[in-house]
Formats: C-alpha cells, structure tokens, sequence
C-alpha cells in the first residue's frame, strides 16, 4: 500500500469551497461571518455554488435579503427562506439541515454569537452528513468559539466604483489579511486594501 509522504507544509483541504479569486472554506464546517455586509459576503459564497441553499433567520429581523438585490449574486429562486422564532430554533435548524447532508450551503442569521457547544453541535452534524455541505453563521460583532474561520465584510466606497473590504481574520490554516473586494464584469475580483490618505 502506498503512503503520502509526510511534510511539514500545512494541510490545505482539497474539497475547500472556492469563491472571490481561489480563497476556500473548508467543506463539513461552519464558518462565520461578521460585519455589516455579511449577508453581502453569503451572497457572494452561494453565488460560486450550486444547488439549493437553505436561509435560517430571526422571525423578528426587519427583512430579509431582498430577490431582485440578490440577481446580482446568485439566481434567487435557488434560496429558501426558514423563520425561526427564537435563536435556539435556528441553530436547530442549521444542525438538522447539516446532519440531512442534502442541502450545499446552510445560512443561519443569528442577533448574536453562539455559544461553543451549539457550534461544536453543528460541526458534527456536518460530518455526520457527509462532509460536504457547507455552513455559514451570520453575526454582527462575530466572537462565536468553535467556528472553522471568521471573515469581516464591510462597504468600502471608493470614488470610482462599489466595494467591500473583506477581512480573514481567523483561519485554521492561514493566517490574517485583508482584501478590497470590487466588481469585475458580471463577477468580483479581489485587490490590494485600499489605501486611505490622511492629512496632518
């Protein structure tokens, strides 16, 4: 039987899900997403997938993201949204669908973070389902334990165009930095961060 040789190089999973220019999320994990344009940077994820993604989120949010503000991502007809009445019932939701293994992309808009042990909950329904489902928890300040990755999203309008500035700042396997996320044809590309002048 042959064996891989072993190195000393970290393990980049091959299965990572691509999206913005070959950045990857580990797939059978749950990552994180914070910021005021997380729901900016889900689109962005599901938009380089295929198949169904199911959308968890607070009964009593304001709205949900909005169909024809979606067309520019992903077709939307591909999302079904879930409301939930409490944060418990969506990450119920999250783990039931992972553990299914039928579903590609699970999104849960969460008020908060979640706590180790309901995270710990749903990387193991994701393993259970097959490993390849991805799933991706939405929070405003971010800080939720346990989560494979945590990535920042917010707007960065420059004068020339939209754009984001999209930030890795925890990662199993890489280590922090930051992009400028802008429209590229019909798709996005990243940049090097822009550079803001000051005056003294």
């Amino acid at each position: 039987m042959h064996h891989p040789p072993l190195t000393r190089r970290p393990h980049h999973a091959a299965h990572g899900q691509p999206f913005l220019d070959g950045l990857r999320l580990t797939r059978g994990r749950v990552h994180e997403l914070i910021g005021p344009a997380r729901q900016t940077l889900a689109m962005m994820v599901a938009g380089g997938m295929t198949g169904p993604v199911f959308w968890v989120l607070p009964d009593w949010a304001p709205g949900q993201p909005h169909g024809p503000g979606m067309v520019r991502f992903l077709d939307p007809g591909r999302v079904t949204f879930v409301r939930a009445n409490r944060a418990e019932d969506i990450l119920w939701t999250l783990e039931e669908v992972l553990r299914a293994g039928v579903v590609p992309l699970v999104v849960g808009d969460l008020p908060g973070p979640p706590g180790l042990t309901p995270v710990r909950r749903m990387q193991l329904a994701a393993e259970t389902g097959g490993g390849q489902a991805l799933g991706l928890i939405l929070t405003p300040e971010g800080a939720a334990q346990g989560a494979e990755s945590r990535w920042q999203m917010t707007p960065d309008h420059a004068p020339e165009r939209e754009a984001w500035r999209l930030t890795r700042l925890r990662h199993r396997q890489d280590p922090p930095r930051d992009w400028s996320v802008r429209m590229k044809g019909d798709g996005f590309a990243l940049a090097p961060p822009r550079r803001v002048e000051t005056v003294e």
